[in-house]
C-alpha cells in the first residue's frame, strides 16, 4: 500500500512535469512558428486567443469526465492527446492551419491540466497532508526543461518540425508509462434503489450548498492568476521602460519572480500543514501586495528585483490552496469543481497582460501595478472562505496541523 501511494504521487509529479514541458516547448518555439507561417505579431496575438479558448473548453470537458471515468483513464488520455497535438503547430503553413492547431493543442492542454489536478486532489486526500503546492512547483520545472532542450535543439541545428516531433514522441511514451501508477478509481458498493435515493438527497443538498463556495474560490483564482499573468508579461518591460535597465538585466526581473514562485511552492506544503491553507492564502496575498507595491514605486533596479521576488513568493502558494480546496469540497465532484476554479483562473491569467496594457493608456506602467495590489488585498480579506472549503463532503477536515500518518496505514487499493 505504501508503495502504491508513493508511486501514485510520483506519477502525478511526472504528469505535471510533462504538462509544463509540453507547454514550455511550444512557448520557446513561438518565434520559429511565427516566421514559418509568416504572420505578424498582431495576428499571432489574435491566434493565441484560440489557444486560451481551447484550454478553457478542455478544462470544462475533462473535469466532469475525470469524475465519471476516473483520473486513471482521463489523465493518460489527455497526456497522449496533448503530446500528439504538439506536432500540429509545426505542420501549419498558414494562419488558418495554425489557428486550428492552437485550438486543438489548447484543448488538449486544458484536459491534461484539470485531470492531473483532480488526481492530485485524490493523492493529497490519501496522504492526509498538503502536497498540492509541490505538484505545481514541478510544472515550473517542466518549463525550465523545455527552455534548456529548446536551446540545445536550436544549437544543434534541428528543424522546428523535428524538434516538435521528438518532443511529442517522448511525451507520448512518458504519458503511457506513468499511467499504470496512477490511483485506481474507487469503486462504491452496490445499494438498493431506495437506499440510493435516500443517500442522494443529502448529497445533492450538500453539493448545492458547496457550489456557491466553489465560485468564490474561482473568483479568487481569477484575481491571483491575473496577477501572475501580469507579472509574466510586464515585469521585464517595467524594469526596462520605467527604470531604464538594459534588456539583459530587465529579463532578470521575471527570473526573480519565477524563481521565488518555484521556491515558495516547494515550501508551501509544509507551511500549509502547520498553519493551514487559509493562512497560506491570506498572508501570501498580503506579502504579494507588499511586493508589487515595492516594485511599483522602486527607485532602483535592485529594489524592483526584491519587489518582484516578494510578489512571486507571496503568490506561490495561493493557487494550489484554491485548487486543493475546490477538489476537497466534494471529492465525488473533484474534477468538475477544479475545472470551474482552474477555468476562471486561466481566464484571469490571459486577461492580466491585456488589463495592464489597457491601463497604460491612462496612467504610467508602474502605477497600473496598484490594481494588482488591490486584488491581492481583496484575496487576503476573502481568505476565510477556506475555513468552509477546507472540509470534505463528509464534514471532516482534509488538512490537519497534526503530523500526517504513515502512508502504509492509508487505505489505498493496490494497482491491479
Amino acid at each position: 500500500m505504501e508503495r502504491s501511494l508513493r508511486a501514485a504521487r510520483a506519477a502525478t509529479f511526472v504528469y505535471f512535469v510533462l504538462s509544463g514541458t509540453l507547454m514550455g516547448t511550444w512557448v520557446v518555439h513561438i518565434p520559429a512558428v511565427e516566421d514559418r507561417v509568416g504572420v505578424s505579431h498582431a495576428t499571432l496575438g489574435g491566434l493565441l486567443v484560440l489557444l486560451g479558448a481551447g484550454a478553457f473548453a478542455g478544462m470544462q470537458t475533462a473535469g466532469p469526465m475525470a469524475d465519471r471515468l476516473g483520473a486513471r483513464v482521463v489523465v493518460p488520455t489527455a497526456g497522449v492527446l496533448c503530446s500528439a497535438a504538439l506536432v500540429l503547430p509545426g505542420l501549419a503553413r498558414g494562419p488558418w492551419a495554425l489557428a486550428g492547431a492552437l485550438l486543438v493543442f489548447g484543448f488538449a492542454n486544458g484536459c491534461l491540466d484539470v485531470s492531473m489536478n483532480a488526481h492530485a486532489v485524490h493523492v493529497e486526500k490519501a496522504y492526509r497532508r498538503p502536497v498540492m503546492s509541490s505538484f505545481h512547483a514541478t510544472f515550473s520545472v517542466g518549463g525550465v526543461i523545455a527552455a534548456v532542450l529548446g536551446a540545445g535543439a536550436a544549437g544543434a541545428g534541428m528543424s522546428l518540425a523535428v524538434t516538435l516531433d521528438v518532443s511529442a514522441a517522448v511525451g507520448l511514451l512518458v504519458a503511457l508509462v506513468a499511467a499504470r501508477s496512477l490511483m485506481p478509481t474507487v469503486q462504491t458498493t452496490a445499494t438498493s434503489p431506495d437506499e440510493a435515493e435516500q443517500e442522494a438527497r443529502p448529497r445533492d443538498a450538500k453539493r448545492r450548498s458547496t457550489r456557491g463556495g466553489i465560485w468564490i474560490l474561482a473568483v479568487l483564482a481569477f484575481m491571483t492568476m491575473l496577477c501572475e499573468g501580469a507579472a509574466n508579461d510586464w515585469s521585464a518591460l517595467h524594469l526596462k521602460d520605467v527604470l531604464g535597465a538594459p534588456a539583459s538585466v530587465a529579463a532578470v526581473g521575471y527570473g526573480t519572480f519565477a524563481a521565488a514562485m518555484t521556491i515558495g511552492r516547494l515550501l508551501a506544503d509544509r507551511l500549509s500543514a502547520r498553519f493551514g491553507a487559509m493562512a497560506i492564502l491570506r498572508y501570501g496575498a498580503v506579502l504579494a501586495a507588499a511586493g508589487i507595491t515595492i516594485a511599483a514605486f522602486a527607485p532602483w533596479i535592485w529594489t524592483a528585483f526584491a519587489g518582484w521576488a516578494l510578489f512571486g513568493l507571496g503568490l506561490s502558494g495561493c493557487v494550489p490552496q484554491l485548487f486543493s480546496a475546490a477538489g476537497h469540497a466534494d471529492p465525488a465532484a473533484a474534477g468538475a469543481n477544479v475545472s470551474r476554479v482552474a477555468g476562471l483562473g486561466y481566464l484571469g491569467m490571459l486577461a492580466g497582460p491585456a488589463v495592464i496594457g489597457w491601463l497604460t493608456h491612462l496612467v504610467a506602467l508602474n502605477h497600473t501595478f496598484l490594481l494588482l495590489t488591490l486584488l491581492c488585498l481583496v484575496t487576503a480579506a476573502a481568505a476565510g472562505i477556506l475555513r468552509t472549503a477546507d472540509r470534505t463532503a463528509d464534514g471532516t477536515a482534509h488538512h490537519t496541523p497534526e503530523p500526517a500518518p504513515d502512508v502504509d496505514r492509508v487505505p489505498v487499493q493496490p494497482n491491479p
